[in-house]
């Protein structure tokens, strides 16, 4: 595969900290298309031969190894709709790293869906990365809705960290959920929204398994006109432990409407939900801006230490 074009270079920089062609597996989609693609010993990228998409394959007791598969889009007018499967077999500790970034010059829409399935077998370990990031000068939307599917095994993991860096007109991002015994999920979410941006998310999690647990944990900021929805709902339906929290920061006319549930249907289910939204305190504002730092200044810092 050639050296990526400046614009190719800073989308994939920003979504993927990709500079130069990866080393070890990966598959880069440039404008509904494949750009470019290698697979190693133990981790095969087959595409599908049914609907656009690829199945990612990662071989038992492969450890310590990185899939990146980043999504680039440069044209207005683009609707790029993708299914990525990934298999990961038993004992197997892998990162894989997504994520999609959207440069619209145009005044037509750019949109992007992608929907990914996750098979999480025996004792696996995955950590998951997506960041998603739009930019461009022109008037077009820079739309994107992901779409996770998750079944973990027994005694498998999987965390799950997921950011809107800025730049995404509309999004709606949803997780589905199902964890067999002792397996454990772990979710991260950042948001960030401004101008007339809107966001959804929808989590939904069924602890089926003994002794299964998950954390879903959003983090969010509406600055602006900005509006926001968080919907989570953990279902307990076994012996387990459930967390959802929502924390957002509420800026100039922005708004955000938070709805964690949970549903205990086990005698032997512990669930917690927790939800808060407010704007900045003044005095956090008062004693950074003591210190030299504009007001401006002062909103960025904390903003910047609330989605770390």
């Amino acid at each position: 595969m050639k050296e990526f074009s400046a614009l190719e270079k800073q989308l994939l920089s920003t979504i993927a900290d990709i500079e130069s062609v990866p080393t070890g597996a990966y598959n880069i989609r440039e404008d509904g298309r494949l750009k470019g693609r290698s697979t190693t010993e133990n981790i095969d990228i087959v595409s599908k031969t049914d609907k656009s998409g690829i199945d990612i394959f990662i071989k038992p007791n492969t450890k310590n190894q990185r899939v990146d598969i980043p999504v680039i889009i440069t044209k207005s007018g683009l609707n790029d709709l993708v299914y990525n499967d990934f298999y990961v077999g038993e004992n197997a500790d892998v990162l894989i790293v997504a994520g999609c970034g959207i440069h619209n010059p145009g005044c037509d829409t750019a949109r992007h869906d992608g929907i990914h399935t996750f098979h999480v077998g025996k004792n696996a370990k995955v950590k998951y990365v997506e960041k998603h990031y739009g930019e461009g000068d022109g008037s077009g939307e820079r739309i994107l809705n992901p779409t996770t599917v998750v079944e973990i095994d027994e005694g498998g993991y999987l965390e799950m960290e997921t950011v809107q860096i800025k730049g995404v007109d509309s999004t709606v991002r949803t997780t589905n959920a199902v964890l067999g015994k002792d397996a454990t999920l772990i979710i991260r979410e950042k948001i960030m929204t401004h101008g007339k941006q809107t966001a959804e998310t929808h989590f939904t999690v069924d602890l089926n398994g003994e002794n299964s647990g998950a954390h879903v944990i959003s983090r969010s900021v509406a600055k602006d006109s900005s509006h926001q929805v968080y919907n989570s709902l953990v279902n307990g339906n076994n012996k387990c432990n459930g967390h959802t929290e929502c924390d957002a920061i509420i800026m100039d006319n922005g708004t955000v409407s938070a709805i964690p549930r949970i549903n205990a249907n086990c005698v032997d289910a512990t669930l917690i939900h927790e939800a808060a939204i407010g704007k900045i305190a003044g005095e956090q504002l008062v004693k950074l801006m003591s210190l030299g730092l504009t007001e401006k200044q002062a909103e960025e810092e904390i903003v910047n230490g609330f989605l770390k």
